[in-house]
């Protein structure tokens, strides 16, 4: 087992030097029909987000121009093969010091549980990724995808059950091994399970449509008071385990919560709405949402994060061309701190 020791995984609220995206790949997607509007809808994150911060969008070869011709502004672009565009799950996690000198973990990486056949080029991006950037690479010897955990750069992780102890992941390891090697490689002493993540998402329930840390101390947590709706039952779960609990520095959590969407089906399939996905760049908010009879909670949404966050702008960008194919803002993106590498160190 490696250990980091002082090198530890930041929050996101943490200055960024650039935010990391996968470009789609058709091939790839639930519905291959839709692949202009994912286009689409991944260029208006990029072109969000590059407002606020450096964009480094990773492409294979034949969809380079495509990109190009989307994406524009402050992006660059850095070819490296890969079958599917979720960086928030097969790209690096990164690590710094009190120095703010960077490290990245390169998990393993199966497809959520080998949903999916051709994953071995996923499985490779983060650790070229890191090598791209001269940040050494610690190579994890477990299976994890970033969307099913979140710090609060403080020693707190929050994650769900559901997904993190799933045996299509991990299934050689006992609970007691798996947290003790996340503890290890992210350098956290506390982690606050939840049981379950939403229903119906198909990545075994990822924390970052449930819950999240807004400050230290302070979560987010989207919930449902739908008696008829499964999700009803998850968040009330989760609500008295988070309000029954305190973080690694022995404070009880400020619970703050956030509406759920109305439900919205497509294909027969009900959809993972969460505004919950949302993403924090330098000095703003990008946020999913929904439209339609999503109007009344999409407004209420962006309220709760003005008063949360007074200092950052909200840019509202339409969640439904990702969440159609399974994920939204956050899971298409991976922060890289404003830290050092070891090569500008030299």
């Amino acid at each position: 087992m490696q250990n980091n020791h002082q090198y530890f995984m930041p929050a996101e609220w943490e200055a960024h030097e650039r935010t990391l995206i996968e470009w789609p790949v058709k091939e790839s997607l639930v519905w291959p029909e839709n692949f202009e509007e994912v286009c689409e809808g991944y260029a208006n994150v990029v072109n969000a987000i590059q407002m606020f911060e450096t964009v480094t969008l990773i492409v294979n070869e034949n969809t380079l121009e495509q990109a190009k011709d989307l994406c524009k502004g402050n992006v660059e672009f850095l070819t490296i093969p890969h079958n599917d565009a979720w960086c928030r799950d097969n790209g690096p996690t990164f690590l710094w010091n009190e120095e703010k000198v960077l490290k990245g973990i390169n998990w393993k990486f199966n497809a959520w549980g080998e949903k999916y056949k051709s994953y071995e080029l996923d499985n490779e991006v983060a650790s070229k990724v890191l090598k791209n950037f001269n940040v050494p690479v610690i190579d994890a010897p477990i299976v994890l995808e970033g969307g099913s955990i979140h710090v609060d750069g403080e020693g707190t992780l929050l994650t769900t059950q559901q997904c993190l102890l799933n045996k299509n992941r991990n299934p050689h390891l006992t609970r007691e091994q798996i947290e003790e090697e996340v503890k290890q490689q992210i350098a956290v002493s506390k982690i606050i399970w939840l049981k379950q993540g939403l229903f119906g998402d198909e990545t075994d329930g990822h924390i970052d449509n449930v819950a999240c840390f807004a400050k230290p101390g302070v979560i987010l947590i989207q919930t449902c008071y739908d008696k008829e709706d499964p999700n009803y039952e998850i968040t009330i779960e989760n609500l008295q385990i988070l309000n029954t609990t305190t973080d690694a520095k022995g404070r009880k959590l400020k619970i703050i919560e956030i509406p759920q969407p109305p439900i919205r089906n497509y294909q027969g399939e009900r959809l993972t709405l969460s505004y919950l996905n949302f993403y924090l760049v330098n000095g703003g908010i990008i946020l999913p949402v929904f439209g339609g009879d999503a109007s009344e909670t999409d407004q209420q949404a962006i309220e709760i994060l003005k008063d949360l966050y007074p200092d950052r702008e909200i840019v509202p960008v339409d969640g439904m061309p990702l969440i159609k194919e399974g994920g939204n803002v956050h899971c298409i993106t991976q922060q890289m701190p404003a830290g050092v590498s070891k090569e500008e160190i030299k």
